[in-house]
């Protein structure tokens, strides 16, 4: 949650939900029922974190991209 008087705080948050409406609430059948949202919002994090290809990653997931510099690092 945002601090009292700073709203940039909640702009992550925000650019998630409009993702997370647009990618997967808009494109799919709606959820029905709170279980069922709980497994759309996990399975679209899961998707995020392990399949979605992001230009400013190298063309990398997210995993991807953690795993290459934690190679490069060590």
């Amino acid at each position: 949650m945002s601090r009292k008087g700073t709203p940039a705080d909640n702009a992550i948050i925000e650019s998630f939900h409009s993702n997370l409406k647009t990618e997967m609430i808009y494109t799919q059948a709606k959820p029905k029922g709170l279980a069922d949202t709980i497994k759309c919002v996990n399975n679209y994090i899961k998707f995020l974190n392990n399949k979605r290809i992001l230009t400013k990653l190298s063309n990398q997931s997210p995993v991807e991209y953690r795993k290459s510099v934690a190679q490069l690092n060590n």
